[in-house]
């Protein structure tokens, strides 16, 4: 045997020495020694020769390097055997298992996907030099949740065919607070005040669930940020954070911030000039400028200004401007001159537009929502109406778009379209408590976006005691290729008066209609649509004396054919969780022929506001309206209700109008309805930008009228109070509770209502 290196530790290091380089020879065979979990393909697949090709000491020292590279061993020698090359390694352990104890703050999957980025995994090789690094990063998991007391200690258990268990003891220590934040050199704004701007605080009652108290290098950077951001809306443009100090106590237990600033002079706008290339429509631009001279300057100002500029160049295909704001200021004065240089940059057109993230929905479900097209001129506002578009779907929780540059086509872009899936079965659940009834109950079941088709399909069941109802629903939103929709709605319904015991009668319809929406605007869809039903009231005993007289009019058995004619305008900036926008319907149902003649109309108007700082106000109101013709009188199975979620909250679900109280004590409803819904949004500490869980303040009015009576806008009924508003895997859920501000004594009151899959 002729040794050619023994013990080699590092690959680099390697090499022959010259007395004992010994001749090339042609390698007969090459054999592998030491192997125990390790596949000899591993080994041979990185050895620069092979069976048949000229062995040398160049081609051992770059065997050697290779084999170290992998990884896989702690030793690796090669020896020359005649014409037959022998590889002797010495295998790493390999990592069976990897533990945690004592970890409280973190699941295990956060810890284990940490360690693998980190090198240390099951299956993966053991070195101790990983190791460490893997209880640096678990110690780094804890610095971030401002763990700071917390200690690593790192149990290596040896295994059978050279494996090892790897388990971290975590002692995680008590969470470090902030004690106190201090902001030193400001003396135009109080401490206190420029501390309410911060995300970081002091303990408080509510910081249990907040973390707020909780210092991080991230969270302060962002609101040193915010720092800045405040007094450049004061108008102080030299404003400068000269210095942040960050002390931890001996016990590591409580943290001390300390922000030092220089806040400068206060400026004040004296023009705002435009400059660069503006496509010689400097008029167009002008009029988006919200900075005003003569007031101080004010940041947002620039960068609403900026963005609006940005998106109109967007409009005309220039999809990378760039509008830079400058100042000039002139300190003795303590004015400033606002100055918006624009490059438009290249005109672009978009070559191709991918979608990603939808594994359910059907690409052509996106795509027929979008407004910009490929092959034609980028334009900004077409994206934001196609986004909108396919956020108003429903089907996702969130919808983003990018832009990313073409390689070697400078005139070019792609779009992707980043979706993210929501549920969209929906189990729907409607309860309400009283004294009187205790808990009543309807459900339904829906499945919008069937197969991934965008289609909806629903079925309702409620079997309360007042009203059973049967349905199915089915909806093709795209019935041709121009958008026009089509429903189909076959139904079975029984209703009986909230007073009636056992089963002395019950009112059934059984029916079926078709509709069609036609859009005929980019917001803007008219509903049409025809249908037939009868409408058949059993036993007479026990029943109201409306249902009495309607039998004595039509008899037991009623026939209509209602016509259905409607429009919907829907600008929200979501269809799930809005915050700004406006919604629209108008629709009437009438029926001209058979045994029941009626017209009845209902409108509704829903605007929502942006407030700032994630509050948002929704205001909606809504009437309808209903009336007997040709000399017949309105059908009283036809009424409206109120009362109840989605109506005006804390009065019992059907239950409002002094006048639609029969003489038996039922509630009939009646023709002639008004609702007004306000809700003020407030965003849910800790949960940042995430919409689908809101709180809400409501202020509710509203109620029901005969059609004998005036709507008198001094019997209205309202409420106040709190809510929950969660848009759940199972639909969007809403919980209330309130007190009656205006009521009759005989009114009946739910203070705790919630419902399952009802919308605002």
């Amino acid at each position: 045997m002729r040794p050619v290196a023994a013990c080699v530790i590092l690959a680099g290091a390697a090499l022959p020495l010259a007395a004992l380089a010994i001749e090339p020879f042609q390698i007969r065979d090459i054999r592998v020694e030491g192997l125990q979990r390790t596949d000899p393909g591993s080994v041979f697949s990185v050895m620069p020769f092979r069976v048949g090709d000229s062995y040398s000491d160049e081609k051992a020292a770059a065997a050697l390097r290779a084999l170290f590279a992998t990884g896989l061993f702690k030793d690796v020698r090669i020896d020359v055997e005649g014409d037959v090359v022998v590889v002797i390694v010495d295998e790493r352990a390999t990592i069976a298992s990897v533990n945690f104890l004592g970890t409280k703050e973190f699941d295990k999957d956060t810890l284990v996907k940490a360690l693998k980025d980190a090198g240390i995994g099951e299956g993966l090789p053991f070195d101790k030099a990983i190791v460490d690094r893997a209880e640096q990063e678990i110690k780094r998991q804890y610095l971030g949740h401002s763990l700071y007391a917390a200690e690593v200690v790192t149990t290596v258990t040896p295994l059978e065919r050279n494996r090892v268990n790897v388990t971290f003891k975590v002692s995680e220590g008590d969470v470090a607070h902030i004690r106190d934040i201090r902001i030193i050199g400001a003396k135009a704004f109080s401490e206190s005040k420029l501390i309410d701007q911060l995300d970081l605080t002091t303990g408080g009652w509510l910081t249990w669930y907040t973390k707020s108290d909780r210092y991080s290098r991230t969270k302060l950077n962002a609101d040193l940020e915010k720092l800045r951001a405040f007094y450049l809306n004061k108008g102080y443009l030299e404003f400068d954070i000269t210095s942040t100090q960050v002390t931890i106590s001996p016990d590591k237990q409580t943290i001390s911030v300390t922000i030092a600033v220089t806040e400068g002079q206060p400026y004040v706008v004296t023009a705002v000039r435009l400059e660069g290339n503006y496509l010689g429509r400097d008029a167009q631009f002008k009029n988006l400028i919200t900075i005003k001279p003569g007031a101080s300057y004010h940041g947002d100002d620039v960068t609403a200004t900026t963005r609006a500029f940005t998106d109109l160049f967007g409009t005309y295909g220039y999809a990378f401007a760039h509008v830079e704001p400058r100042t000039e200021v002139d300190r003795k004065t303590g004015q400033v001159v606002v100055v918006l240089v624009a490059d438009p940059g290249r005109r672009a057109y978009v070559r191709r537009v991918n979608l990603s993230g939808n594994t359910i929905t059907r690409d052509e479900v996106i795509r027929r929502e979008f407004r910009q097209f490929e092959s034609a001129w980028y334009d900004g506002s077409k994206i934001k109406l196609s986004r909108d578009r396919v956020d108003r779907l429903g089907f996702f929780s969130s919808v983003d778009v990018d832009t990313n540059d073409v390689p070697g086509a400078p005139d070019q872009v792609d779009l992707t379209v980043n979706v993210v899936e929501k549920p969209t079965g929906n189990l729907t659940l409607a309860a309400g408590y009283s004294q009187a009834d205790k808990i009543s109950l309807t459900g339904s079941i829906k499945k919008e976006n069937v197969f991934g088709s965008g289609n909806y399909i629903a079925l309702d069941v409620s079997t309360a005691h007042t009203n059973k109802n049967l349905s199915i629903s089915e909806t093709n939103p795209y019935f041709t290729d121009d958008g026009i929709s089509r429903t189909f709605d076959i139904y079975y319904r029984t209703s009986r008066p909230l007073n009636s015991s056992g089963d002395a009668y019950a009112v059934s319809t059984p029916g079926f209609d078709v509709r069609f929406g036609l859009p005929y605007s980019e917001y803007d869809t008219v509903f049409v649509g025809i249908g037939a039903e009868q409408t058949h009231i059993g036993s007479l005993q026990g029943v109201p004396n409306s249902y009495f007289d309607f039998v004595g009019q039509f008899g037991s058995y009623a026939n209509s054919y209602p016509i259905t004619a409607g429009w919907s305008r829907d600008e929200r900036d979501s269809g799930i969780s809005p915050t700004a926008g406006r919604y629209i319907r108008a629709n009437t149902d009438f029926s001209l022929w058979g045994d029941v003649q009626y017209a009845r109309m209902n409108g509704q108007v829903t605007q929502y506001f942006d407030l700032g700082n994630h509050f948002s106000l929704g205001v909606n109101a809504e009437v309808g309206y209903g009336t007997g013709l040709n000399g017949k009188e309105y059908p009283v199975f036809k009424n409206f209700y109120g009362g109840g979620l989605g109506s005006v909250r804390v009065f019992e679900q059907g239950s409002l109008g002094k006048g639609t109280v029969d003489v038996t004590g039922a509630f009939i409803g009646g023709s002639k309805k008004l609702n007004i819904n306000n809700e003020l949004y407030i965003p849910v500490p800790g949960a940042d930008k995430d919409k689908s869980l809101r709180l809400f303040a409501f202020l509710d009015a509203g109620n029901v009228w005969t059609e004998h009576d005036h709507m008198d806008l001094g019997t209205l009924r309202a409420s106040a109070g709190l809510g929950l508003s969660w848009t759940s895997p199972v639909g969007p859920f809403k919980l209330s509770y309130g007190l009656p501000i205006r009521a009759e004594p005989n009114d009946r009151i739910q203070r705790f209502q919630f419902q399952v899959g009802t919308a605002f």
